[in-house]
């Protein structure tokens, strides 16, 4: 089978599957998702980040995204094959895990009203309401304003840790990005859950989130 098909039939495979969220990847994972990430057809790869992508669209929320151990070696796979460097396999993909073992990330992307007067982000809070009733809490949640019009795309893009002020410089706060990482292990990698984007107690949106789709 030529490399190109058999490279195809294996993100088909891998994104047609159902399957638990992994917080721990065997060799298996590993190989799939690097698979993902390298490979050369962009519209696969774009279907397989859909599921990861939770459509709110309720102001100031636009979407949530998902970012699992799996999506993640995806993800940084994916990246370091845009910019032509192929040169990553299995020590490089621990080394990405190493450094949030098993986290779930939830990526908030927040677009505000054009005539806002925030200086930064709102005190937004985000939590998870388990099948039970149950209420997580992320470990901590990072806020990172955008002060220009936002880029689409496909895939979520991470802000670096660090690398965006709380407060501007008096320009108009158009929106930003909530990062908010959750304990894996506080959460059932079958349930389903419920995303609560919240402002000193009002619910702003809502959007359900099911880890059995996922991986």
């Amino acid at each position: 089978m030529p490399r190109q098909l058999a490279a195809l039939v294996c993100v088909v495979c891998v994104c047609g599957s159902v399957n638990a969220v992994q917080l721990t990847l065997d060799n298996k994972a590993l190989f799939d998702a690097i698979g993902i990430g390298q490979s050369r057809f962009e519209r696969e790869r774009v279907a397989f980040h859909q599921p990861y992508r939770l459509r709110v669209a309720r102001p100031p929320v636009d979407w949530i995204d998902v970012i699992t151990p799996f999506h993640r070696v995806v993800l940084a796979a994916e990246a370091r094959a845009r910019i032509g460097d192929r040169v990553f396999g299995q020590r490089e993909a621990l080394a990405v895990l190493s450094e949030t073992p098993g986290q779930i990330d939830l990526v908030v992307e927040l677009t505000f009203h054009p005539q806002n007067t925030f200086v930064g982000i709102p005190p937004y809070d985000i939590a998870l309401i388990g099948p039970n009733g149950t209420k997580v809490q992320p470990l901590r949640t990072d806020r990172y304003p955008r002060f220009q019009a936002r880029v689409a795309s496909p895939t979520p893009e991470l802000p670096s840790p660090g690398g965006a002020p709380f407060v501007g410089k008096g320009d108009p706060v158009l929106g930003g990005t909530l990062v908010t990482p959750f304990r894996g292990a506080a959460l059932d990698p079958m349930a389903l859950y419920t995303v609560v984007v919240s402002e000193a107690g009002k619910e702003l949106a809502r959007v359900p989130m099911d880890l059995a789709k996922l991986r």
